[in-house]
C-alpha cells in the first residue's frame, strides 16, 4: 500500500488557523477525492496524526457481522464481535475507551457508520481520552464511513477486506443488488439481514424512503443456487421498475407476475409488499404467497398481520388483496422469510413462529438496536440449525411516530 503523506497541514483560507480537528477533517475530504480504495488506511493513519493521534487502523464488519477484520494492516489480527472490546464498541454504536500500547497512551474503539449503517470500528491510540480529543475521533471516524462507502464502488480492496470465505456466485449477485442493512429518517428505521451470508440466493428484500412514503418488499424465490437467485433479481428489478415508474401495490404486484411467468423455465416467487406513510403510519400491505409479517406493540405483543393471501408471483394474473394496519408511535413490522422459521436443529425442531416472536419481544424490551437485534437472531438461527438448508432474511420497520419537520 502507498503510503499517503500531506505537504502541509490545511490553513484556514482566511488566515485564522485551523484547529487540530479542523485541519484532519480538511486533509481527508480534500485527499480522498484522488485516491484510490485501498489508499484509504492511509489517508486515515495521516488525518488522525493531524489531529494527534499516534495510530490508526480500520477495521470492517466481515459479510457475516461476526469479525472485525483490519483494513491495510495485515499483521493485525481480527476482533470478534461478539467477544471483544471492539466488538462491544460496533455492537453498541458507542465509542469505547481501553488501555493503549504502553504506558501513557489510551486507545479508543469509535464506530464507523453511515448514516446508522454499521461500516466498522476506528482503533485510534491517543495520548488522552479527554472530551475533546473523543469528539474529534468521532468526527473523523464519521467521515471514514462516508469515505469507505463511497470508494468501495471503485475497487475491491475493502470488498476483498469484508469477505473471510469465497463467496458463491448466487450470492455475490444478492449482494450487488441489496441495499444498505439498516435506514433511520426523522420518523422511521429499516434494519435488514439475510444469511447464509456467503451463499444466500433465492432471498432478497429491497426498500426506499421517499419523502413522507417507504416502499418495503421482501422476496423469496422457488429453488436454490443461481437459479433462484437469477429469479429472485428479476422479481426485485421488476418491483424496483414499478416503484419507479409510480405504480401502486396492485399493478406492481401484476407487473412482476408477468415478468416472472414469462422468464425461462418453471418457477415463482413469494412477496411480501408494502407502503407505509411515514408522515401517518398508515400502512398498506400486499401478501404473494410469503409468511404475513408480525406487528410488535408497545414493546410486549406481537400479532401475525391477517389478511387474504395472494398467489405468488409468477403463477398467473390474478386479483391481489390489499391490507391495511394503523400503526401507533414506535410500532415495529418484522417482515420474514419462511427459511426463520422452518430452521431445523438436528433433532428435527423448527425455529418456528414462536420462538421467533419471543426472541423479537426480548430483543425490543430491552431496547436493542434493530440492527443488532437482527443480527443476533440470525446468528440464534444458524446455532438452532448449524449450517441453513434454506435462506432466511429478516427485515424490521418501525415507526417512530413523529412527522417530518417540512
Amino acid at each position: 500500500m502507498d503510503e499517503v503523506k500531506s505537504d502541509e497541514v490545511p490553513r484556514d483560507p482566511n488566515g485564522g488557523g485551523f484547529s487540530p480537528g479542523e485541519a484532519m477533517a480538511s486533509f481527508l475530504l480534500a485527499a480522498e477525492h484522488r485516491s484510490r480504495p485501498d489508499q484509504v488506511p492511509g489517508l486515515v493513519l495521516e488525518a488522525a496524526r493531524i489531529m494527534g493521534a499516534v495510530d490508526a487502523i480500520i477495521h470492517l464488519a466481515d459479510i457475516g457481522q461476526r469479525t472485525l477484520v483490519p483494513f491495510g494492516a495485515p499483521d493485525d489480527v481480527p476482533h470478534d464481535i461478539d467477544a471483544t472490546l471492539a466488538g462491544r464498541a460496533f455492537r453498541s454504536m458507542h465509542t469505547l475507551v481501553g488501555d493503549g500500547p504502553e504506558a501513557g497512551l489510551q486507545r479508543l474503539w469509535v464506530p464507523i457508520l453511515d448514516g446508522t449503517e454499521r461500516v466498522g470500528v476506528l482503533e485510534l491510540v491517543v495520548n488522552d481520552a479527554s472530551p475533546v480529543t473523543l469528539s474529534r475521533a468521532e468526527l473523523l471516524a464519521s467521515i471514514v464511513g462516508s469515505v469507505l462507502v463511497c470508494k468501495e464502488a471503485y475497487g475491491d480492496a475493502i470488498t476483498l477486506t469484508k469477505r473471510r470465505r469465497p463467496m458463491s456466485l448466487p450470492a455475490e449477485m444478492r449482494l450487488c443488488v441489496s441495499p444498505p442493512l439498516t435506514f433511520s429518517g426523522p420518523n422511521i428505521e429499516i434494519a435488514a439481514m439475510f444469511q447464509p451470508a456467503y451463499d444466500i440466493a433465492g432471498d432478497a428484500f429491497d426498500y426506499a424512503v421517499n419523502g413522507h412514503e417507504a416502499h418495503l418488499a421482501i422476496f423469496d424465490a422457488m429453488g436454490h443456487g443461481l437459479a433462484a437467485s437469477q429469479l429472485a433479481n428479476l422479481a426485485l428489478f421488476s418491483y424496483r421498475h414499478s416503484r419507479h415508474l409510480g405504480l401502486g401495490l396492485r399493478e406492481t404486484y401484476h407487473a412482476m407476475d408477468e415478468v416472472v411467468e414469462a422468464s425461462p423455465g418453471e418457477g415463482f416467487v413469494t412477496a411480501q409488499l408494502a407502503v407505509m406513510d411515514t408522515s401517518t403510519g398508515e400502512v398498506e400491505w400486499l401478501n404473494a404467497g410469503h409468511p404475513p409479517p408480525l406487528l410488535v406493540r408497545r414493546r410486549s405483543s406481537a400479532t401475525t398481520l391477517a389478511g387474504n393471501t395472494s398467489l405468488p408471483v409468477g403463477l398467473g394474473d390474478v386479483e391481489a388483496d390489499i391490507g391495511h394496519v394503523s400503526l401507533e408511535p414506535n410500532d415495529c413490522l418484522v417482515f420474514y422469510s419462511d427459511g426463520v422459521t422452518e430452521a431445523r436443529s438436528d433433532a428435527g425442531e423448527e425455529f418456528g413462529a414462536d420462538r421467533l416472536v419471543d426472541y423479537v419481544l426480548r430483543a425490543i424490551a430491552g431496547e436493542e438496536r434493530h440492527p443488532e437485534a437482527i443480527r443476533r437472531l440470525v446468528h440464534a438461527l444458524l446455532t438452532h440449525q448449524g449450517n441453513l438448508q434454506d435462506d432466511a432474511t429478516v427485515m424490521f420497520v418501525q415507526w417512530l411516530g413523529r412527522s417530518d419537520p417540512v
